[in-house]
C-alpha cells in the first residue's frame, strides 16, 4: 500500500480527541520541510544590544500606545484590506 493511502487510514481511524493533535503534528512536518522555515529556524539569534536610539524608540512606541495613538494589528490588516 502506498505511504499517502496508508496515512489517510491511519488519520480515519484515529479518535476523534486525538485529531487535533495530529493535525498539529502533520502541519509541524509540513513546515519542517519549508526551506524557508529551516533557515529561519536554524539562523542565529540576534543577541546584538539595545542601543540608547532602540531604547527611546520602544518608550516612544509605548507612550504612543498609551495614549492610543496607535490601532491595533487586526485594524492595520482591516485598514488596508479597505485601501487595496
Amino acid at each position: 500500500m502506498e505511504d499517502r493511502q496508508t496515512l489517510h487510514m491511519l488519520v480515519d481511524d484515529l479518535p476523534a480527541p486525538e485529531l487535533p493533535a495530529a493535525k498539529r503534528f502533520l502541519e509541524y512536518l509540513r513546515q519542517a520541510a519549508d526551506p524557508l522555515w529551516l533557515a529561519l529556524e536554524s539562523a542565529p539569534i540576534d543577541d546584538e544590544p539595545l542601543t540608547d536610539d532602540d531604547r527611546a524608540a520602544i518608550q516612544k512606541g509605548l507612550a504612543e500606545r498609551s495614549r492610543g495613538e496607535t490601532v491595533s494589528h487586526e485594524e492595520a490588516k482591516r485598514l488596508l484590506r479597505k485601501a487595496g
